[in-house]
């Protein structure tokens, strides 16, 4: 297997960048072809590979990523989660990234930040938490052990 099939297997064929699916048997050399993306991780210089369209992958070195909320979950003032996977990746810790009204609302949220933290950050062991507080419930993203 070569690295490319390595990583989108790992990261279940979609892009890190925008989550949509990216198809295997489309030419690497099209947009929506699929590409490794690299970067160091952190001050040993750990080098992580993610997913991603060539196009966005491309794109990404011209303007600052945005990792978007998906419309259907109800989050009031989600948090920017690329900055949020920075601080806890190089400090550790945990979190808050959204509030919603019900907790159904913020354990979808919940659910949907852990799968998508796997691509964005691979190997990062993310956990996440519901807490009531304020008549609300507030989303928790942590860094947890594996």
């Amino acid at each position: 297997m070569s690295l490319l099939d390595d990583v989108a297997e790992r990261d279940g064929w979609r892009c890190w960048v925008c989550d949509e699916p990216v198809d295997p048997d489309m030419s690497v050399n099209d947009s929506r072809g699929p590409s490794v993306d690299s970067r160091t991780a952190d001050r040993k210089a750990k080098v992580v590979e993610r997913l991603a369209h060539r196009g966005c992958n491309s794109r990404k070195g011209a303007v600052q990523v945005v990792v978007a909320w998906p419309e259907s979950l109800y989050v009031v003032e989600p948090a920017p989660l690329i900055a949020v996977a920075e601080r806890l990746e190089r400090k550790g810790g945990r979190e808050m990234v959204g509030r919603c009204p019900t907790r159904k609302d913020a354990q979808e949220a919940a659910d949907w930040l852990v799968d998508r933290f796997s691509r964005l950050v691979p190997g990062l062991p993310v956990t996440t938490a519901v807490e009531a507080g304020g008549g609300q419930f507030l989303v928790l993203v942590a860094v947890g052990r594996r």
